[in-house]
């Protein structure tokens, strides 16, 4: 359903006294609470929330609440279907499952929320996410925990089809229950492109008709023949028929094709050469010594699980990246390149998203990338390999790029902002194997596909925003690549630096600017391989255009 207009992202704003702290309130805390807020998210024309159930979805409006006291829209979303079904059920199995729930820290607003900024960047307005702590006293919150709990029928479906989902389910179960919801969203997709078609060609058989008539008048011969009652049904009967099975084929062919030519296009630079198992093995040596907790230790095993025994991203528990980050913060040398190195061997697989997304509670792995610029080279090497083979699959390498942004040690950072200062800090170093992963990150950020230029997106990023690598973040991108190429580097860091460029100018009008102004002239390489020729000619091309 994700188009270039994208997908309606709403909240359900819900009042779970019915109106009664609207009336009691004064006369309890001397002063007026207008409802007991509950919210839930409403995207794919499913609700999403969160209770003491854990996360649940069912039809708009379907809960026990009946209808929303009010809806706001918070704004739309390009996220494709799979990806955001992916993140829901990461943060299902993660950060809130059932035993999360708590009633002020970490409840229903608290996830809507989230899920909002991860959605179309917007937040549930905050008299909302701050109302338990500053409204309810103790015999509210009492019936608060009880309406959420009733909100959910007991049983063990998922989440997807109206329930709560948790870690218990199988690899294969959750597989189902995802497939499922995606052939329910093709299929809306499929009918509503049947219902355009079938329009187009309805009006196309009453322009052919149009023009017959106004030809045989032409002709001489009259109105005879015209049976206005015989064309009103011909043209309703052409509007119920819809398309042909031939047209339906034709346009499945087409988006086959067009699917084919994306897959084919500026595949990633990843380093494959990094073994699971023997990185597994490698980490564990280096923590031998080391005092772990049990949670470590159940942590470690469950890596163990994922790399070795290839079980999917579910056996790593919710402490997993807390474990990791106590690495990170405590350890050093060979325990922290090896942890990266681990990490890099899982961005392989398809499934690290959901690993990914319980970075979101605590930020572990983008606030350690934060300080790229104060650790070891060893480490500095690892976490740049890591981020590259993030571009193997599209959610993974969509998390680098989010622009949401977050706290930490009193910074405002986003996970494109700080995958940005990796690149540009490994693209400039002296190292040559460090500057090899700075490029081959430099190159996977600038050759992301650019999003459509509806005015809904142009509200989410920032101004003058063409594509998520919006146009702060091309200029430093830019200044490094321009840098590195006036160093006179060999020929793969060359074309890498200035396939990047091109890519660049395309998304954002100040690259072309910069190339010219800044320089060196990239036509000052043209000789050294036939694809450095490809990539100045489209460089100069943009160059060209801006100066016009």
């Amino acid at each position: 359903m994700s188009s270039e207009e994208g997908v309606p992202v709403d909240l359900y704003i819900y009042d779970l006294t019915n109106g009664l702290a609207s009336v009691l309130s004064p006369a309890i805390l001397g002063r007026q609470v207008e409802g007991v807020w509950h919210t839930s998210v409403v995207v794919f024309e499913r609700e999403y929330f969160y209770g003491g159930a854990g996360v649940t979805s069912c039809a708009p409006g379907g809960t026990q609440l009946g209808a929303p006291h009010q809806v706001l829209r918070l704004g739309t979303t390009f996220v494709p279907f799979p990806v955001f079904n992916e993140y829901i059920q990461g943060l299902a199995t993660t950060t809130y499952t059932a035993g999360a729930y708590r009633l002020l820290e970490h409840n229903c607003n608290h996830f809507s929320d989230e899920v909002g900024q991860f959605a179309c960047g917007a937040r549930v307005p905050e008299h909302i996410r701050r109302q338990p702590e500053r409204d309810l006293p103790a015999p509210l919150r009492a019936a608060l925990g009880a309406a959420l709990s009733a909100l959910v029928p007991d049983g063990d479906q998922v989440y997807a089809n109206g329930v709560r989902h948790s870690r218990r389910d199988s690899p294969d179960y959750l597989t189902l229950n995802n497939q499922i919801e995606e052939a329910r969203v093709a299929s809306q997709e499929l009918e509503a492109r049947r219902s355009t078609l079938a329009e187009k060609l309805a009006r196309k058989q009453r322009r052919r008709e149009k023009k017959r008539k106004k030809q045989r008048l032409a002709d001489g011969d009259g109105d005879d023949d015209d049976d206005p009652m015989a064309e009103a049904v011909e043209a309703v009967a052409a509007e119920r028929a819809g398309p042909s099975s031939r047209d339906l084929e034709a346009e499945a062919d087409e988006r086959q094709l067009e699917e084919q030519r994306r897959r084919e296009r500026d595949p990633p630079i990843v380093f494959r050469d990094i073994d699971g198992a023997q990185e597994f093995e490698a980490f564990s040596k280096a923590l031998e010594g080391v005092e772990l907790s049990a949670d470590e230790k159940q942590s470690l095993d469950e890596l163990q699980q994922y790399l070795v025994q290839g079980e999917g991203s579910w056996v790593l528990g919710d402490e997993f990246l807390t474990f990791i980050g106590g690495v990170f913060g405590r350890e050093r040398g060979s325990a922290r390149v090896c942890a990266l190195r681990c990490l890099a061997a899982a961005a392989l697989r398809d499934d690290v998203s959901l690993l990914l997304h319980q970075d979101r509670r605590t930020h572990a792995l983008l606030a350690f990338a934060h300080r790229v610029d104060g650790l070891p080279p060893p480490e500095q090497l690892a976490l740049a390999i890591f981020m590259c083979n993030l571009f193997e699959n599209t959610s993974s390498s969509e998390w680098l790029l989010y622009i949401s942004e977050w706290q930490s040690e009193g910074q405002t950072l986003s996970n494109i902002r700080v995958t940005t200062k990796v690149c540009v800090h490994c693209v400039l170093s002296e190292a040559p194997a460090l500057r090899d992963a700075g490029t081959a990150l430099l190159y996977n950020i600038a050759t992301k596909e650019r999003l459509g230029l509806g005015a809904a997106l142009r509200k989410q990023l920032p101004a003058k925003a063409r594509c998520k690598v919006f146009d702060e973040v091309c200029v430093e991108l830019c200044m490094a690549a321009l840098q590195l190429a006036a160093w006179a580097p060999p020929e793969e860091a060359l074309w890498r630096a200035l396939a990047a460029l091109a890519r660049l100018a395309a998304h954002s009008h100040d690259v072309p600017q910069l190339v010219a102004l800044v320089g060196p002239d990239p036509a000052a390489f043209r000789g050294t391989s036939p694809r450095i020729d490809e990539q100045i000619d489209l460089i100069m091309k943009k160059v060209a255009s801006a100066s016009g």
